[in-house]
């Protein structure tokens, strides 16, 4: 059983390896993106004017009478002073050709004094700009940026996905091997459990003593014990956040009972296609207020957002920056159909069944924003650790294969060797 358990952690691993050292690294940097992108662009993020704040859904007009080929499609509510307002578009439909105009950027930067704009970006283009790198990395991280084929642009997505899931299986086989080999003997005064920790424990250990190659098979596999479970925390996580639609909501679905929202009953237009609001976002917000009064819900609307292609309104309710800082996990949200108004779900966290809590965990898990700020210092510095498991098991991959090598050489040898003895 051992042999087919190695051969497998060597075939997962040599699989996955190149994957996790990409995603471990930009993880490592993205759980900071917010901090990095506003100091890195400073001129898009940053105001100097002074003076009341122009109202967000005439800001939101501004930006559509600059551009009528865009559509704001998220209005942020409420910001802090010293910021530029983040809005986010989406291209409208070109009558003349009956598809979506071409825009080259889906973020608008305006100062909510002046109305003025301050810059636009795409984001998640392919790019090592200012502007872009930090979307560029956020995007590197779990698409791998891989481009769109046969119409289809979600290869990356599902592709990290299912390295994922190598990556949590692969756990499993990993922690069997490191458990010692069963022996016949014990001492007689020792317990089963004392005697097999006392032969587990090297395998937790470091040994800085024996070399370079030594440490090297130290640093993978005591790192691998010590971080087993937050490595199968991200693992699991990175499976159910990229095929979530595709694997992780249908298969919970049919083991527990999860409350499906519109973004899971409905199925999306086609992309040339998108659903046209009949309603504004000042009716869609004012509907919300009064809902979200009558279920005695105390936090401010922090944005709305329509989401083209299903024709679903979303409008969340959070205080300062609690939509970013705690992964969702302190926000509120109502859905509203686009064309007429109706109230399609909510999302309330830490409520409902177990399965919909759970699922709402996902991303703050994986993030580490479940646990604040420690909890993001824990996620990059597992980012770092990710890549040296994946770096240290090729070394040693490529150490033993050179070895298998090397004396898969000497045997040819050696049998030459004894035929040329034999014939002369």
């Amino acid at each position: 059983m051992r042999p087919i358990l190695t051969l497998l952690h060597r075939t997962f691993g040599l699989f996955i390896a190149g994957f996790l050292v990409v995603s471990g690294l930009t993880g490592a940097v993205i759980s900071w993106d917010h901090e990095i992108d506003s100091w890195l662009n400073r001129g898009l993020f940053d105001i100097r004017s002074q003076g009341p704040h122009k109202p967000p859904l005439e800001l939101a007009a501004l930006i559509e009478a600059a551009d009528p080929r865009a559509r704001v499609t998220l209005v942020p509510l409420h910001q802090r002073d010293d910021l530029a307002r983040p809005f986010v578009v989406r291209p409208r439909v070109d009558a003349a050709t009956g598809r979506l105009f071409p825009l080259d950027y889906n973020q608008v930067f305006i100062d909510p004094v002046t109305g003025q704009i301050q810059g636009q970006r795409e984001w998640g283009v392919f790019s090592l700009s200012r502007e872009n790198l930090m979307p560029f990395l956020y995007k590197l991280h779990y698409t791998l940026h891989l481009p769109e084929v046969w119409g289809i642009d979600e290869w990356g997505v599902w592709l990290m996905g299912a390295v994922a899931l190598v990556w949590l299986v692969d756990a499993f086989v990993a922690i069997v091997l490191t458990w010692p080999v069963r022996r016949k003997a014990r001492a007689a005064n020792a317990s089963p459990a004392a005697s097999v920790w006392r032969r587990w424990w090297p395998a937790w250990r470091v040994r800085t003593g024996g070399g370079p190659y030594r440490l090297n098979v130290d640093l993978h596999r005591a790192g691998g014990l010590w971080t087993w479970a937050l490595v199968l925390v991200i693992a699991f996580t990175a499976f159910s956040l990229n095929l979530y639609r595709e694997v992780f909501f249908p298969v919970m679905s049919m083991v527990s009972k999860v409350t499906p929202g519109p973004f899971e009953l409905r199925q999306p237009a086609p992309e040339h296609q998108p659903i046209t609001p009949r309603l504004g976002f000042p009716e869609v917000l004012a509907q919300a207020r009064g809902e979200a009064a009558k279920r005695g819900w105390t936090e401010p609307a922090g944005n709305v957002f329509y989401t083209q292609g299903l024709g679903v309104y979303g409008v969340r309710f959070f205080e300062g920056e609690q939509d970013r800082v705690s992964g969702g996990m302190a926000v509120k949200t109502l859905y509203y159909d686009g064309l007429d108004g109706r109230l399609l779900g909510d999302r309330t966290p830490w409520e409902g069944t177990a399965a919909d809590v759970f699922v709402q965990l996902q991303f703050p898990l994986h993030s580490g924003r479940i646990l604040g700020m420690p909890g993001r210092i824990v996620m990059s510095v597992m980012g770092l650790l990710v890549a040296m498991l994946s770096i240290t098991g090729v070394v040693i991959w490529w150490k033993k294969r050179r070895g298998r090598v090397r004396h898969r050489t000497l045997l040819r040898q050696r049998s030459a060797a004894l035929e040329q003895g034999v014939s002369a």
